[in-house]
């Protein structure tokens, strides 16, 4: 809580210094739009987080079993947990930072270098800096493409419900749903050891991740959606004089 805290001060100190302007240009006031946005992110991520862990303990021939002594009081825990460390994240990576990247490089600029910064930052919390290559490689690349995907969703709606949704689903159903993560034992446990799994099968898990999901999040948000009418710093796709960037 003291991290979220101090995040959110840091935000604030940055806007009102930096920028010179409130921290609501953060899109932080819930309305309708928001929270539909938040609820469509959460609820398409987490289907593409459920078809992950089924279509993995398929290919690796393992099970799942409820845990017998789960209770609402563990999943309040755990989703609150997960809750808070989505909103730090958010805060950090696509909140002041981000958005004053955007007014002064543009916003695919942004997106590129927060999702740079998303995926070194992984290495630190998944405790793989320093170990081989090609973990770090795989963890930058999976992490970096989900930093995009929540940079582009915050750019595109100007404000941090979506990609705090999209960031929320995935995570509730990986730690919450499915026990992958720092919280321990949740709803579900493995049963089994895993066999060893295919080169094409690890590519096609990777794709999904990295590739599918941020793909059909980019390609929605820029040719579906529409963007709120009070625009902010420089819309994707466009330069400070309204001409057409190649961005």
């Amino acid at each position: 809580m003291i991290g979220l805290l101090v995040v959110f001060l840091t935000s604030w100190v940055l806007l009102s210094r930096v920028a010179r302007e409130p921290i609501a240009v953060l899109g932080i006031a819930p309305t309708r739009r928001r929270l539909e946005e938040l609820l469509v992110g959460a609820l398409f991520m987490a289907g593409v987080g459920v078809i992950n862990f089924v279509w993995q303990a398929h290919l690796d021939e393992i099970g799942y079993r409820l845990n017998p002594d789960y209770g609402a009081g563990q999943m309040l825990f755990g989703s609150l947990w997960v809750l808070r460390a989505v909103v730090f994240e958010e805060l950090a990576f696509r909140g002041a930072l981000l958005y004053l990247l955007i007014k002064h490089v543009g916003a695919v600029r942004a997106c590129l270098l927060s999702s740079l910064a998303f995926g070194f930052y992984h290495w630190f919390s998944y405790e793989v800096f320093g170990s081989r290559l090609v973990l770090m490689a795989y963890v930058l690349l999976v992490t970096g493409a989900g930093g995009w995907m929540f940079s582009y969703a915050f750019a595109r709606t100007r404000s941090l419900y979506a990609a705090t949704g999209l960031h929320l689903g995935w995570n509730l159903v990986a730690a919450v749903v499915f026990s992958s993560g720092p919280i321990g034992d949740q709803l579900l446990l493995r049963q089994g050891e895993a066999v060893e799994r295919s080169g094409w099968a690890t590519l096609v898990f990777f794709s999904l991740q990295a590739i599918v999901a941020p793909g059909v999040v980019t390609w929605f948000l820029a040719r579906i959606y529409r963007p709120p009418s009070d625009s902010w710093g420089r819309p994707v796709g466009s330069r400070s004089d309204g001409s057409a960037s190649s961005e």
